[in-house]
């Protein structure tokens, strides 16, 4: 089998909404690799010491590599999991290759949140922020189950529930990362208070429009949510069974959260990289009072260079 445009629903011709939609995807795709190779070119990801072994930074931009290059095979591949539909016609649409690349990438996102989150608190010594990072890999890790359960078993409960754990997750990030907002002026603090705007983009739109979406979904059995299966059958459907469509009625609700995922988040996952890689600018940009403030004895982190 190989990639083509003929599907059982006609050809992907580009009248077609979906076609564009679809082009627009991989375009943003593209240039989103693109930017990582330049992270990766003008980022110090050399380690410093004569120690060796591998930089931070070069381990947030191989968590990010994760994130940019799953989202862009999701892209060049959309599928949407619970329906079991795609646009072309490969085993490299089948649910199988497409969650379990999904599942790497998301806990590599929500890993660099938490050393970003990590590195902040531990610098300023806000425990809120330093608990919320052991505390959401652990979480998305529950959620990721859930998305497989959902999966195999064409339940779409599961789905509703992993996206409120999502919900949850990034709560609690906005959360840490308004503990850490006095703790910096200028520039900082602006890329503070961009992360939380977008956080409460990303919960209103979690809890108003994804997770009622799932839920009525699991309540009408629409999209072929009632033709529930084992985890042992739904194992074997989602690696054998793929349906080829181009039709833009089976894709309206899947092209919203795809679009914004796959673009904006991808986004912020390459951003996190600029900023851990500021680490030791960051004291530059500490408030007189948060200084002041600091506990006897408690170091400065760059303070000293």
């Amino acid at each position: 089998m190989s990639l083509e445009w003929q599907a059982r629903s006609g050809s992907l011709a580009w009248s077609n909404p979906v076609s564009w939609w679809w082009g627009l995807l991989t375009l943003v795709s593209g240039v989103n690799i693109a930017v990582w190779f330049v992270l990766y070119r003008e980022l110090p990801v050399q380690p410093t010491s004569a120690a060796g072994g591998t930089s931070s930074i070069g381990i947030m931009l191989l968590f990010c590599a994760a994130y940019v290059f799953g989202c862009a095979f999701r892209s060049f591949l959309p599928r949407a999991d619970v329906q079991r539909i795609c646009l072309f016609d490969t085993w490299l649409s089948s649910v199988m290759v497409g969650r379990s690349v999904a599942t790497v990438a998301e806990i590599c996102f929500v890993a660099q949140w938490a050393i970003i989150l990590h590195q902040l608190g531990t610098m300023t010594g806000a425990e809120t922020a330093v608990n919320v990072a052991w505390v959401i890999v652990p979480l998305i890790l529950i959620a990721e189950c859930l998305s497989w359960y959902a999966v195999l078993t064409r339940n779409y409960l599961g789905n509703a529930i992993e996206n409120s754990l999502w919900a949850v997750a990034f709560f609690a990030i906005g959360v840490g990362l308004c503990r850490l907002l006095p703790e910096f002026n200028g520039a900082i603090r602006v890329g503070l208070a961009v992360a939380i705007a977008g956080i409460v983009g990303f919960l209103a739109f979690l809890m108003t429009i994804d997770v009622p979406m799932y839920l009525k979904r699991w309540r009408t059995g629409d999209a072929d949510g009632d033709k529930r299966l084992t985890p042992r059958e739904g194992l074997r459907d989602v690696s054998t069974r793929w349906v080829v469509t181009h039709d833009l009625a089976e894709w309206k609700d899947e092209i919203a959260w795809m679009s914004l995922y796959f673009s904006l988040a991808v986004w912020s996952s390459l951003a996190l990289c600029v900023f851990y890689s500021l680490e030791h600018r960051l004291p530059q940009y500490r408030t007189e009072a948060a200084i002041t403030s600091a506990a006897p004895g408690t170091a400065v982190l760059g303070s000293t260079r």
